[in-house]
């Protein structure tokens, strides 16, 4: 019987007693090697430095509020040096600012410390299978909230912000995208086939310029996209 692949991970935290419950939670998942543990985020770039890629985690979990480089920081440099690294953060925060911070300096999703084992093994899949962004509900609340938009389509409104390239239904699946809603869900909405969807959100990466969900969240929120 064939075993399933081992996913390397790692984990900067500062707090001791984080670190201990991280890796109890760790150790209920067979599949997962903790590649290293850092106190900061110095420790951390030292860690990757120089190490073989297949040596490498594959996700790190970050938290955000430690002495000298703070979390933040170092998933910015992190993503400059190491872009195949997902970044998750992992904070007792739901900070307004430092949601839109983390992702915009690179991270891949944003969990609250208190998410149990299955919730951390579920956000390391959907980044690693699907290039999800997977975020606690009380975190993915406050970031439609700051987007300020409605997913319904009566409220869509154009922005001459949006490039000239993203035509007007690659518009409406860009609104639907960054507020939260799958392709499913898009799909049933425009009623048009799933694949369709998903094509359009193919080619909007592209003319934007970006590789993941969480990119255009932060591109949209920037530059006040959907506002109501």
């Amino acid at each position: 019987m064939l075993k399933n692949p081992v996913t390397r991970i790692a984990l900067v935290e500062d707090n001791a007693v984080n670190r201990n419950t991280f890796q109890q939670k760790a150790q209920q998942n067979a599949d997962w090697k903790i590649v290293f543990v850092a106190t900061n985020g110095e420790e951390c770039l030292e860690e990757l430095k120089g190490a073989p890629l297949h040596i490498l985690p594959e996700v790190i979990f970050m938290d955000l509020e430690m002495p000298g480089l703070n979390g933040i920081q170092t998933i910015a440099s992190g993503k400059t040096l190491y872009p195949q690294i997902h970044f998750i953060v992992l904070t007792v925060f739901d900070d307004d600012e430092k949601i839109f911070e983390a992702i915009k300096a690179g991270a891949s999703g944003y969990l609250l410390k208190h998410e149990n084992a299955s919730s951390l093994m579920d956000a390391v899949k959907n980044v690693l299978e699907s290039g999800g962004a997977p975020m606690s509900p009380a975190i993915a609340r406050k970031a439609l909230q700051m987007l300020s938009k409605s997913s319904q389509r009566k409220n869509y409104k154009e922005s001459f912000s949006i490039p000239e390239t993203i035509s007007e239904r690659e518009k409406e699946i860009l609104q639907y995208t960054v507020s939260g809603l799958d392709a499913k869900r898009t799909a049933d909405i425009l009623k048009i086939s799933v694949f369709t969807v998903r094509k359009h959100i193919a080619n909007i990466y592209e003319k934007l310029h970006v590789q993941s969900k969480a990119q255009v969240i932060s591109l949209a929120h920037n530059n006040r996209w959907f506002n109501v």
